[in-house]
């Protein structure tokens, strides 16, 4: 062939890699290992009467073991044999070798299928040696003997034997679809296979000749046609040339008579018909039963050499995309972490290590609880079909079954009654249980079990977490630690009453993201009205906090001071809503991964954005205080800023209609509602009761939209709070807290004298501003009092004094501040208006 191909040579992915050397070692070790166990089994089986002995003897130099491995080798067959699955053992060493070759990335077993099979076999020898032996030798081992002997005893011998005849015959069919239908089609496959291709090899006999004296008859009608040689030849040349011409099917042939060992042949008498007969039918068109590659050998016969190319795909980029492949090559992906490179995060030591959390059963306890709640319901003619105990740090969880024809709402409305009969702080009743079935009665324990934070920290859910913003509340009922992503909330809303363990929640929440985030990837906005439980943050300024440029501290106390954060913030949101529109993606995730591909220019205001996680810790007094002012800007954050990597957790004492509103609930799904006082209360945070039977010091209600799950929040400590923000504090920070945009509020913007027009100021003005700074008390019903004026007019002298910069901004129910300190000021002042 003139035609030259481009072979294109592929190689697996596996070929030319070269293992490591930890991982050749450790799977050799498998190997080994393997091949010990199979000779010390095998020796074992031969001598283990002998050796049987000497168990427990391993460094008595006196007795001599006749293993092959020594007393190792007795020791492990008196493991695996005689005290384990007896012959089955073998097993174990096979899967031994086949995870040494996994090891190696030798695949030459399927792993699952294996272990399947394995595990089915180790399980079923060990029955069948022990029903085979009686329990005489080792055979069997102990497993199997034990198991035969109860079998034995329960269903007979007999029983014992069908199950283990059914058991493999099932497991035969399950493996090899040994179905019905499947095994006569393979029946039927085989007959014609073989007994069919048999019978078409052997002669027909006397009484199969009836399609025979057929064909004869029609011989004998057909008319005679002479033909010659010459005429034979020029119809098979007209055949050839018209391969393809199905339409008319000449036979030219000499019919010889057919010979059977029998002596049958279609002509019975002398006559010879193959020199007469000369066949030509036109039929209609018929499809060929070979192809015209089978019936004409067109196969060539020298090999051709055959090459396939594969056209590799060709992925076309832009000048951008080009460039930013460019940038990644020559520095690599940008790293976010190199201004804080040698930043260590807090380690688990810094936590308090309050010893063993094991929850203990106490059956005594359990027992006395069940038999009082099945005591009481059957006393108010309530059946139950069953019941379940699960243990949990807290309390216990009663789940029970009630009988058909109970209604759940005669069981809900015992729940006073229960309470009462097991003598507990709080008792409540789930009814129904979500996706279980089941009515669950969670009962206070006696004797709680303290969660440490420690002990939920150095958790492998917890250090193995793929969550953007991993928070770790404490554990369930059924001792699993419950985790959250922050990111998912993307808000959470916690309420609780004084002393109920909500502070120690925030605290948790905040250690568990300082030990997963680092400094480049989270801040903080803190508010704390009440000054004294965010102030332990403080060390970690420059590294965590977030703050206004203007902002003294980055923990803010002032009312006036939350509302400009709150609005910065919002400021920040619509700049960071510009940035992804035009990088063109969803959310801060997409972003930040393309801003580490350098497909992003720094130099179109492009930059890496942190997460931004705001924390209210009381926010009944900043709604007291400010009221829609804060509101507003909350409620917007918390209706857009998710995509964009800015959270809000919001605490309060006081869970009230007037506090947690409507529209602040509608924007925070996710909820944590600590013990409050009122079935009111806990509607408000919940939209369902609950909170008020918990039994407080960190028992908590979560709900995220779905159900409602009891836990125990995680306990941390003020000192171990300490401990982690000083070993943050004492490393290597930022030259300042991360700053937020700047924001200028419309009193500020208003305020002066330029924005004073003198012409519309009332005739009362300049006595009224006398009267306030010389009583020092900035109060419109003051001004109503001593000028005798109605209160819309002494309100607009307020708001010109206001305007002009003589008294400060309304604060509330309190007295405005003045801020000329004396007449004299005041009089100078007024002079420079005038003019």
């Amino acid at each position: 062939m003139d035609k030259k191909t481009v072979t294109k040579q592929t190689e697996s992915p596996d070929k030319g890699k070269i293992l490591s050397k930890p991982r050749i070692f450790l799977g050799l070790t498998f190997i080994l290992f393997s091949v010990v166990l199979t000779f010390s089994f095998v020796s074992y089986l031969m001598n283990w009467k002998a050796d049987q002995s000497q168990a427990g003897t391993m460094f008595d130099k006196s007795i001599k073991s006749s293993n092959v491995f020594g007393k190792v080798g007795d020791w492990l067959g008196n493991i695996f044999i005689f005290e384990s699955i007896g012959v089955a053992s073998f097993i174990i060493s096979f899967l031994v070798l086949v995870f040494g070759t996994l090891i190696l990335k030798k695949k030459i077993f399927k792993p699952w299928k294996t272990i399947g099979h394995s595990l089915f076999f180790i399980c079923w020898i060990p029955i069948l040696m022990g029903a085979i032996t009686k329990g005489q030798g080792v055979l069997s081992g102990v497993y199997g003997y034990q198991i035969m002997d109860s079998l034995n005893t329960i269903i007979g011998t007999v029983g014992l034997w069908l199950v283990l005849v059914s058991s493999i015959a099932l497991y035969f069919i399950l493996e090899f679809n040994l179905r019905p239908s499947s095994v006569k089609a393979k029946l039927n496959q085989i007959n014609e296979n073989t007994i069919g291709k048999v019978k078409s090899m052997m002669p027909n006999s006397d009484e199969s000749f009836e399609s025979d004296h057929d064909l004869h008859d029609e011989i004998e009608n057909i008319e005679p046609i002479k033909s010659t040689p010459k005429d034979n030849n020029k119809i098979v040349n007209q055949e050839t040339e018209n391969l393809k011409d199905f339409s008319t099917i000449t036979v030219s042939n000499t019919v010889d008579t057919i010979s059977t060992p029998n002596h049958t042949s279609f002509v019975e008498n002398d006559e010879d018909h193959s020199q007469k007969i000369n066949l030509n039918i036109n039929t209609k068109p018929v499809l060929p039963t070979s192809t015209p590659e089978q019936a004409f050998d067109i196969t060539p016969k020298e090999d051709i050499k055959f090459n396939v190319e594969v056209a590799p795909v060709v992925d076309m980029l832009d000048d951008a995309d080009k460039k930013s492949q460019e940038l990644v090559e020559q520095h690599g992906l940008y790293d976010h972490t190199l201004d804080l490179a040698n930043f260590q995060m807090p380690t688990v030591n810094l936590l308090k290590d309050y010893g063993n959390e094991e929850i203990s059963i106490n059956k005594e306890e359990l027992e006395e609880n069940k038999n009082k709640i099945v005591g009481l319901l059957k006393n108010f003619n309530v059946g139950i079909a069953e019941i379940k105990a699960t243990i949990g740090p807290t309390v216990t969880l009663y789940e029970i079954v009630p009988e058909a024809g109970i209604r759940v709402a005669a069981i809900k409305k015992l729940q006073d009654d229960i309470a009462l009969n097991l003598s507990a702080l709080g008792i409540r009743i789930i009814a129904p249980m979500p996706g279980k079935g089941t009515i669950g009665i969670e009962v206070p324990r006696k004797n709680p079990t303290m969660v440490s934070m420690r002990s939920v920290i150095s958790s492998q859910k917890f250090q193995h977490t793929d969550m953007d913003l991993p928070v770790v509340f404490g554990k369930t009922i059924s001792n699993e630690i419950f985790m959250a992503d922050l990111a998912k909330m993307p808000h959470l809303l916690m309420a609780g009453a004084t002393g109920q363990g909500k502070s120690v929640g925030i605290n948790a929440i905040l250690t568990s993201l300082l030990y997963k985030k680092h400094p480049s990837e989270l801040k903080f906005v803190m508010v704390d009205p009440k000054k004294v439980e965010l102030s332990l943050y403080s060390k970690i300024e420059r590294h965590y906090l977030a703050k206004l440029p203007d902002a003294e501290e980055a923990i803010i106390t002032d009312t006036n001071k939350v509302i400009n954060t709150l609005n910065s913030l919002c400021i920040e949101m619509d700049t960071r809503y510009d940035l992804l529109k035009n990088a063109f993606c969803k959310n801060i995730k997409e972003y930040n991964k393309k801003f580490a591909e350098r497909k992003l220019n720094p130099e179109n205001g492009h930059r890496y954005l942190p997460y931004i996680v705001l924390v209210v810790d009381e926010f009944a007094d900043l709604i007291m205080t400010a009221g829609k002012e804060v509101e507003l800007p909350i409620a917007r954050l918390a209706q857009l800023a998710r995509a964009v990597g800015i959270h809000l957790i919001v605490a309060t004492q006081r869970p009230s209609v007037n506090v947690i509103t409507g529209m602040i609930k509608a924007n925070f799904p996710a909820r944590a509602a600590f013990r409050v006082i009122s079935s009111v209360d806990s509607r408000t945070i919940l939209d369902s009761p609950g909170a008020d039977q918990l039994i407080g010091k960190g028992d908590m209600l979560y709900f995220n939209g779905n159900e409602i799950l009891r836990l125990q929040c995680a306990f941390v400590d003020t000192p171990e709070v300490e401990r982690i923000a000083e070993y943050i504090g004492e490393q290597k920070g930022y030259a300042s807290a991360f700053m937020l945009p700047e924001y200028v509020s419309e009193d500020s913007s208003s305020s002066g004298v330029g924005a004073f027009d003198p012409n519309e100021k009332d005739a009362l003005f300049e006595e009224a501003a006398r009267i306030i700074v010389s009583t020092q008390q900035g109060s419109t019903s003051m001004l109503q009092r001593q000028l005798k004026l109605g209160y819309n007019r002494a309100g607009r002298i307020m708001d010109q004094l206001e305007a002009i910069g003589i008294v400060g901004g309304f604060n509330g129910a309190k007295a405005r501040e003045v801020l000329i300190s004396d007449l004299h000021s005041l009089e100078q002042f007024l002079d420079e208006l005038r003019n």
